[in-house]
């Protein structure tokens, strides 16, 4: 086993690491960037590194700065949780030349399922069932016309490369057949380098099911079962269920067979997940995600294995202390997603100053989150802070504990989902477990939920001095980060201070200036200079924790300045457009 081990990530899935690295009693070694030096899972590690600014792309995603801070910590090991490098062959490449261990599936395996063009081309000759589609990138509109003719609206277009809901959209009819392009195709290079995109038939009505594989470097291979993830918002997750409401034991054991089965055709040697889409009692192949699922604590807690554990041993080359026949699912457990987003908003970002933090407790309640009290949610990242996972013995029992933890959770200074979570505890459909993937379209108006009001939190402004230090005889210089004193917090040298809700930005600009609600970075900019625009209109697009945006004016008017363009990254309140 391994004696130490960097984790090379931040918020929860971090946390949930180095958690399990402790209970296997090995060192953790955490990274940090500027906004997160005072994060939980810096706390929580027994060491912790800088690892430059905010931007992921100078701080998380940098390789050439994570392989050095593995090696000057002494670690043998690095994981990637998810997100960020979990799915960079590139990385995993690189930790394995460093001489270290890679904490996750070989490169190849991630090559060959992240392309999902191959994967397609994999799967079908492994025998597990695809949906109809071109078996190689498509390079024009023109191709999804041509694709519509032979197999009929909506079309799904997805970029090869692609994940997490980003580099997907959907043509439902031929005028949409450009935009739809268009739009997988600058998602696709934006967020994975990749522009190639691909294209598929596209179930309107289908359950999004996942399986759930461990496979050792000694051959074995298993699947814990499925999780139901059809509750989402632009094809990202919101409520997760194991097992599915819709599942029998006939499908569970095909599902199964035909995961394990992909795993096996790319030589599979770590955790993952293969996800399939279900419609009319048949299903398909959508992706495999080489590393863990944020989702993953609820097949934990129905099956008594810890994955993230499990893999870990796994990477140390132990094999599968267990066969498929000794997996066994007992009661029902559910997962929600706790996101610095406003559902009556359409899920627009909220980042800033958690305020006040309870968690709940109690039976069959665990939380697995980012804070442990008052914090800071950055624009910076993902907006996921925290998970509440629940387990009953029976599903009317965890909804039930579902309600009750739910009632207890309190969250105040930024927008969150748990009015959304609370709302769906009372709609028909959820509670029958009757839902697909369109449950948000189809029932968000029917919830009632009300725009949270503006976050007015703002941290403590805090300034760094430097301080020298004796320990031992021997002289330090350190570099201290604190609150000023209330007579210094106009100094020049204090940081800027935390901006915590969108809606007061915004109030602050002049008027008739469309500012920026949050850090971010422009996709796309709809005016140009001299164009009338109406009320609401949408001015540009805004990529920021992970979800695009759109900007829309303040008024009717002129463009009199467009003071932006694409790929130019913005801060909360600086001007985009003005409008006069």
């Amino acid at each position: 086993m391994f004696g130490k081990v960097l984790v090379a990530n931040r918020g929860e899935i971090a946390v949930r690491v180095i958690r399990a690295c402790r209970e296997l009693g090995i060192a953790s070694v955490a990274v940090y960037s500027d906004v997160d030096r005072e994060a939980l899972h810096t706390a929580l590690a027994d060491e912790a590194y800088h690892i430059g600014p905010a931007p992921a792309a100078e701080s998380y995603l940098n390789v050439e700065r994570l392989v050095e801070v593995a090696r000057r910590s002494g670690a043998e090991a690095v994981h990637p949780g998810y997100g960020f490098l979990a799915e960079s062959a590139a990385f995993a490449r690189a930790v394995r030349e460093a001489g270290l261990v890679w904490i996750g599936p070989h490169p190849g395996a991630i090559e060959a399922m992240g392309s999902k063009v191959e994967s397609r081309r994999i799967m079908s000759g492994a025998g597990v069932p695809i949906t109809p589609g071109t078996e190689k990138p498509v390079t024009s509109p023109k191709a999804v016309l041509e694709f519509a003719a032979e197999y009929g609206y909506p079309v799904a277009v997805k970029a090869s490369a692609g994940g997490g809901g980003k580099g997907f959209a959907v043509a439902r009819d031929e005028s949409e057949a450009a935009a739809a392009f268009e739009r997988a195709s600058r998602e696709g290079e934006a967020y994975f380098g990749d522009g190639a995109v691909y294209l598929e038939k596209y179930l309107p009505h289908p359950r999004h099911i996942e399986i759930q594989v461990i496979c050792d470097r000694h051959g074995n291979a298993v699947h814990l079962g499925e999780r139901d993830c059809s509750i989402q918002r632009r094809h990202q997750k919101l409520v997760e269920e194991c097992p599915s409401p819709a599942m029998t034991p006939e499908m569970r054991g095909r599902m199964g067979e035909a995961a394990v089965a992909a795993a096996r055709a790319v030589g599979y040697d770590s955790v993952g997940t293969v996800e399939f889409l279900v419609q009319g009692g048949e299903f398909y192949f959508l992706e495999m995600n080489t590393r863990v699922q944020v989702e993953h604590p609820i097949t934990e807690e129905v099956t008594g294995i810890d994955i993230v554990q499990t893999g870990i041993r796994v990477a140390a080359g132990e094999p599968l202390p267990f066969a498929q026949e000794d997996v066994g699912w007992r009661g029902h457990a559910i997962e929600v997603r706790l996101n610095a987003e406003d559902p009556a908003r359409d899920f627009a970002p909220s980042p800033g100053m958690v305020t006040t933090y309870a968690e709940p407790g109690g039976p069959g309640v665990r939380v697995d989150s980012s804070l442990r009290g008052p914090g800071l949610v950055p624009e910076s990242y993902d907006p996921l802070f925290a998970k509440l996972i629940v387990r009953g013995g029976d599903r009317r029992e965890a909804l039930a504990r579902l309600g009750r933890a739910l009632a207890e959770f309190r969250v105040e200074g930024i927008a969150t989902t748990l009015p959304f979570f609370r709302a769906i505890l009372d709609e028909e459909s959820f509670v029958a477990g009757d839902y697909t993937t369109g449950y948000v379209a189809e029932r968000m108006g029917n919830l009632g939920l009300e725009p949270a009001p503006a976050a007015g939190g703002a941290p403590p402004e805090k300034e760094s001095r430097e301080l020298e230090v004796e320990v031992e005889g021997r002289l330090f210089r350190v570099r201290v980060f604190g609150e000023l004193p209330a007579g210094e917090r106009s100094g020049a040298r204090r940081s800027p201070a935390r901006r915590g809700g969108g809606a007061s930005r915004r109030a602050s600009a002049a008027e008739g200036t469309v500012a920026s609600p949050m850090q971010g970075t422009i996709v796309k900019v709809l005016v140009e200079e001299g164009q009338e625009v109406e009320a609401d209109e949408p001015v540009c697009v805004l990529e920021a924790m992970k979800m695009e945006s759109e900007i829309r004016s303040p008024k009717s008017g002129r463009v009199v300045k467009v003071a932006v363009g694409p790929g130019q990254t913005v801060r909360g309140g600086d001007p985009l457009v003005v409008v006069e």
